[in-house]
């Protein structure tokens, strides 16, 4: 069996699979009206909220498009905190639809520094929101949100999160927090195939809401609460097998419970970095804010493309290479989802191996 070890989409348990694989039922009849509510209320609970939480069709990108135009006006200012491709995306989106974006960006491979969102903040008093991407796959770094989160709040400042590799399996009490705005995918630490977004509003992103100018249809979270409550319809036709395999994912992971995961993942993350300093590889992230859901590598004494070809015909292991600026100079180990310490040993196992075919001169 292939080991798919890349950011997402991640593996599925058998379980999940089966309960996609069900027949079709009427998406707007009882049956499956039940089932959406009680998902939702099983994402609450995995999510630490009290605040509506929606669960819609497409992909994560589709969800921060949805949480910027439900949340803004053309010519709104915001603050779009950026430490990698995922960042800038977000950024980019706010930007497409007419807000006036002031980018913070740090150097790829760091976190942001909630000092310099202060300053940002503090600088300018008209920003409305701040747009922040939680955990950066492209980069393996995981910004330090709680500190973040506090930040913005104290400065009555709206808080959107892209929380697409993150939640579900590293800490994110979204009330806790004060996020007003948290989106994630279901190809992610859900376990579950790709084709759905659940998102979070808080009261103040209601509020926001009722206000904002940008223009929407498909992505209406208006929309999406008026069906939800005539008993758990969606506006759109939804992705119906997905739901069945979210419902039994939600299932598996309430059983093993929320800190449970969030300390599997630390272990496997911090193994996962033990293990490539230990063939002589370097991080690319600062180690200090290191992601448990994707590590990045540095391959500059190597081909890491020609590695990540070597692993995926050799080793049937497949692992994601460097996005944009960073292509053919990094390599990325996911470790989300439904992953043990017996799929990292054999990742490390195969690039004992694998790396000196790379070129790599300390293997």
């Amino acid at each position: 069996m292939t080991n798919l070890r890349i950011p997402g989409p991640t593996p599925c348990p058998d379980e999940v699979l089966k309960a996609m694989g069900r027949q079709m039922i009427n998406h707007r009849g009882a049956e499956f009206m039940e089932i959406m509510q009680d998902t939702t209320a099983k994402l609450k609970k995995l999510f630490l909220t009290d605040n509506d939480v929606f669960i819609l069709t497409g992909s994560g990108t589709g969800g921060l498009e949805a949480a910027v135009v439900n949340s803004l006006s053309p010519g709104d200012r915001v603050l779009a905190v950026s430490i990698g491709v995922f960042g800038d995306r977000f950024g980019n989106i706010a930007k497409t639809y007419g807000a006036d974006v002031n980018w913070l960006k740090m150097p790829w491979g760091q976190a942001v520094d909630p000092g310099a969102v202060k300053d940002a903040l503090d600088k300018d008093p008209a920003i409305k929101a701040v747009l922040v991407t939680h955990n950066e796959t492209s980069t393996g770094v995981t910004n330090p949100l709680k500190e973040i989160a506090a930040t913005v709040k104290a400065a009555g400042k709206l808080l959107l999160v892209d929380a697409i590799s993150g939640l579900g399996s590293i800490e994110f009490p979204v009330d806790e927090w004060g996020v007003d705005v948290a989106v994630t995918g279901s190809q992610k630490s859900w376990m579950v195939p790709p084709g759905l977004v659940m998102v979070s509003l808080s009261p103040q992103a209601w509020l926001a809401n009722a206000e904002a100018k940008m223009s929407r249809f498909y992505w209406d979270f208006g929309k999406a609460k008026k069906y939800f409550e005539k008993g758990g319809q969606t506006p759109w036709t939804p992705a119906v097998s997905v739901v069945f395999a979210l419902s039994c994912a939600c299932d598996i992971m309430l059983a093993e419970g929320l800190p449970n995961i969030i300390a599997r993942h630390n272990r496997l993350g911090q193994m996962t970095r033990d293990g490539v300093k230990a063939l002589g590889l370097k991080l690319f992230a600062d180690e200090k804010f290191a992601s448990n859901t994707v590590t990045a590598v540095l391959g500059d004494t190597f081909d890491a493309k020609k590695l990540t070809k070597i692993m995926r015909e050799e080793y049937d292991i497949v692992l994601s290479g460097g996005q944009m600026e960073l292509e053919g100079k990094i390599f990325r180990i996911g470790h989300l989802g439904w992953v043990q310490e017996s799929d990292i040993v054999q990742v490390l196992e195969a690039l004992k191996t694998a790396l000196p075919k790379a070129g790599f001169p300390g293997a």
